[in-house]
């Protein structure tokens, strides 16, 4: 106990923090901060100090998904961004980072024990992607994109940001009528009924979520493109097709540190001379790193997100050019928001169909995201690459040019 307060009182400078100990007894951190919400929490058992002192993030996480901490003033998300704001990234504070020691088991865990073969890939991708569908219909936008979204203002709808999201991600595909393009991680069918709504493309979608796969099939046969929109539940290292375009988002976070450079191969592999692909992902800005023991536990096993550093140094001798790279810094904390506010005012539905832990986990995860996208490290890649030099214009005002006629 004492512990903790000595690590809070150096770690909780911004924001009015309260704790009440199991004794009942409360001690008050920090100082009024007009950007942050007072913060009141109550630590019910003392196994959660060992916990907290083990592993903050899983430590503080299980105890809450148990009822074994509580708030009394703000919510979940509040008590994660007045703890962040405290040890920003880019101001160089680290106050809550884990350990050295915790550090290195980290990526002893991911480096070494995770390798993510076929079947691992198949399992992990079920555990969180075959959840009900009903779920994801309370906090995503119709279309069901569930990867960042792109702001071209931030007081735009989630629902207009999805689909700028997916013009600006079309538009750097220079896709021309008559090409064929492969969808890698396709989701529940958006972005590649997208395609072929807005370009004429044949498009094949591919996913290991069997529970995905129905909804896209479903999607394509409504739309009646059934025969122009294929989806398919097959791993990417099992096609032997070529294309003339490849689009992935966010499935790269599932491939794993050590299939960095087969994903890559096989992609470059997959595409016609003059191919060209667009991998969306989330990235680190701090380089490489580790996942998290709740999110490896709870949320996505096996997920590993990339710095861009390890992207690139797995792309080293494979023949094609890396012909554009974007960083996307807030677009996906403002899309984190819109699910999380979207997910709390779903309560109800959400606890009838799994149970109270499970909405308190969700909650936890989202918070989680919000605040590093918010006063972590992460990001969003977007990087393009090219088999042919010269299958692209020379400028990347096409981008620009096409991105407008999508929107339009």
């Amino acid at each position: 106990m004492a512990l903790i307060d000595v690590f809070l009182r150096r770690a909780i400078r911004r924001g009015d923090l309260t704790l009440i100990k199991p004794d009942g007894s409360s001690t008050r951190f920090g100082a009024p901060d007009p950007e942050l919400q007072p913060v009141t929490f109550t630590i019910h058992d003392k196994s959660v100090y060992r916990a907290i002192l083990a592993d903050p993030a899983l430590g503080l996480a299980e105890a809450f998904m148990d009822g074994r901490v509580t708030l009394q003033q703000g919510d979940i998300l509040d008590l994660l961004t007045l703890a962040t704001a405290n040890s920003r990234w880019e101001n160089g504070t680290n106050h809550l980072a884990a350990n050295r020691w915790r550090d290195l088991k980290g990526k002893f865990r991911h480096r070494f024990l995770r390798l993510n073969k076929a079947l691992e890939s198949k399992k992990n991708v079920a555990h969180h992607y075959d959840l009900s569908d009903r779920l994801y219909d309370l906090f995503l936008d119709a279309d069901k994109q569930y990867s960042c979204a792109y702001y071209t203002d931030r007081d735009n709808t989630l629902e207009q940001a999805q689909a700028d999201k997916k013009a600006h991600i079309v538009a750097k595909l220079a896709i021309e009528p008559g090409m064929r393009v492969l969808d890698i991680g396709c989701g529940w069918g958006g972005m590649a009924l997208y395609i072929h709504a807005k370009t004429g493309a044949e498009v094949l979608g591919i996913t290991l979520s069997e529970e995905q796969l129905k909804v896209a099939q479903a999607r394509a046969e409504e739309a009646g493109v059934a025969d122009k929109v294929r989806f398919q539940l097959i791993d990417y290292r099992a096609l032997d097709q070529t294309f003339d375009r490849i689009v992935s988002v966010g499935m790269f976070e599932h491939v794993g540190v050590r299939n960095f450079r087969t994903y890559l191969e096989k992609c470059r592999d997959l595409l016609t001379p003059t191919g060209v692909m667009l991998l969306h992902t989330i990235g680190r800005a701090d380089g490489p790193g580790y996942t998290d023991q709740f999110t490896d536990k709870y949320i996505f096993p096996g997920g590993y997100i990339p710095g861009l550093s390890e992207v690139l140094e797995a792309n080293n001798y494979i023949r094609w050019f890396v012909s554009d790279v974007e960083v996307l810094r807030l677009h996906y904390a403002f899309t984190l928001r819109e699910w999380y506010k979207r997910t709390v005012a779903q309560r109800d539905a959400i606890v009838a169909l799994y149970d109270e832990r499970f909405f308190r986990m969700w909650t936890y995860y989202l918070a989680g995201a919000i605040v590093s996208f918010t006063n972590g490290p992460l990001v969003n890649f977007q990087i393009q690459f090219t088999r042919d030099r010269d299958a692209l214009p020379l400028t990347r005002d096409y981008m620009v040019e096409e991105e407008q006629r999508l929107r339009g």
